[in-house]
């Protein structure tokens, strides 16, 4: 049986998600620090954005329709760690401000996307109550990187008349990390659940 030759991307060789995963799992076997994992996940998600060719596929731009958002698992660790999505943003769309509950790298796949930056202004002493105030604004494109630490809050919207893609990677898989979503008019903070395919 004939193996299959990844060409090169660029004159380079392609970096696929098998090259990702070992890369990921060498970084946790070497430290769990948030910052220190950030720091090298950044430039390998960033090689996954410039090699995209050798592993996005058209399935990876199906959204849901309801959620306005498609969410693509590609990889999952034991115990619900290091997992790596493909997310994919209908026009117009997005998600409300949110944390992850987990370090998180993003890389722009495929067109610009808008994130807004949130700071929590209340102590975090009532339950299901925050409030928020807008702390930035950055549009991110092809290629670049946004990376974030477990107690950010952001929000993402597509503001183009096309299907934008990027690739997520987390320290935890999303639905089982504790995050949440914050209602900006009614100050609420709850659980933020996606439907996952």
């Amino acid at each position: 049986m004939e193996q299959a030759v990844q060409l090169p991307v660029n004159g380079l060789p392609a970096y696929g998600l098998e090259d990702y995963v070992a890369d990921l799992r060498a970084i946790k076997a070497e430290t769990d620090d948030p910052p220190r994992v950030i720091e090298r996940v950044r430039p390998l998600a960033q090689l996954m954005a410039e090699h995209k060719a050798s592993w996005l596929k058209p399935e990876h731009y199906h959204c849901d329709e309801q959620q306005g958002v498609g969410l693509t698992l590609l990889h999952e660790e034991p115990g619900h760690t290091l997992a790596v999505f493909v997310v994919a943003w209908l026009p117009g769309r997005g998600v409300p401000p949110h944390n992850h509950g987990s370090w998180a790298v993003v890389a722009g796949i495929d067109g610009p996307e808008t994130n807004t930056f949130w700071k929590r202004v209340d102590d975090g002493s009532r339950t299901g109550h925050a409030k928020l105030v807008k702390a930035g604004e950055k549009v991110f494109h092809e290629g670049e990187v946004l990376s974030m630490l477990p107690g950010a809050i952001h929000s993402i919207t597509n503001r183009t008349q096309q299907i934008t893609v990027s690739l997520h990677t987390y320290g935890m898989h999303l639905n089982f990390a504790e995050r949440s979503q914050f209602d900006l008019e009614r100050d609420e903070e709850k659980p933020f659940i996606l439907d996952i395919q």
